[in-house]
């Protein structure tokens, strides 16, 4: 399940079939938002395992498996609550946009959920979106324009649950253009964040898992 959250509060939930309808994330404009976040529970595919060899490709895929010596019992990566970054570094929307790039510096990232005064998730900021308002010398701030977080964010933002399956979520990386999708619990409230670095990772590092099914 996917949802989009805006700076006038959460206004869609649904299935990743529904998300073409509503209208592509964009940098901040004057405000229309759009939101909320997403389980696929019945997506989850059957244990190939459990199931009949009936083709030659099918009996490959059984031999690799046994080669890796795959622990059946630990079971496929498949939700976002499995890889997502549960310590999430966020702006607030009334920040200004030096403040902003100086915490994406030094925390060594590139965008950041942001929140406002009350905590509720409104978009997300790259360092592509601050540098509309930045000139930078040497990566210092040399100067910039008077303008807020809330000026150059993207927004709406997709957003999704800790239950949303992972393969769903890279799509719409892939479809939206987006380098990360925030987490959202029932509430509504941030609780994690998933990039493309944490998907690479998780297939890099623990190759057993069921990513390539």
């Amino acid at each position: 399940m996917f949802g989009i959250f805006g700076v006038n509060g959460p206004v869609f939930r649904g299935r990743l079939e529904e998300l073409p309808a509503i209208r592509p994330v964009t940098r901040r404009r004057p405000v229309e938002a759009i939101g909320t976040a997403g389980n696929e529970f019945g997506e989850i595919a059957a244990n190939p395992a459990a199931s009949p060899v009936t083709s030659p490709a099918a009996s490959a895929t059984q031999a690799y498996r046994q080669m890796l010596h795959i622990d059946e019992e630990r079971g496929p990566l498949l939700h976002a609550a499995q890889l997502m970054t549960r310590t999430v570094i966020t702006v607030r929307s009334e920040d200004e946009v030096v403040r902003a790039w100086q915490l994406l510096a030094r925390e060594r990232i590139h965008q950041a959920p942001v929140l406002d005064a009350a905590g509720a998730l409104v978009g997300i900021v790259g360092e592509r979106d601050l540098l509309t308002a930045l000139n930078l010398d040497h990566d210092q701030v040399r100067d910039a324009l008077a303008r807020r977080v809330a000026d150059v964010m993207s927004s709406p933002v997709v957003a999704a649950d800790p239950l949303t399956d992972i393969r769903r979520i890279a799509q719409v990386m892939v479809e939206r253009d987006v380098d990360g999708v925030p987490i959202v619990n029932e509430h509504g409230r941030l609780t994690g964040f998933v990039s493309r670095g944490d998907v690479l990772r998780a297939v890099v590092r623990d190759p057993p898992l069921s990513l390539w099914r």
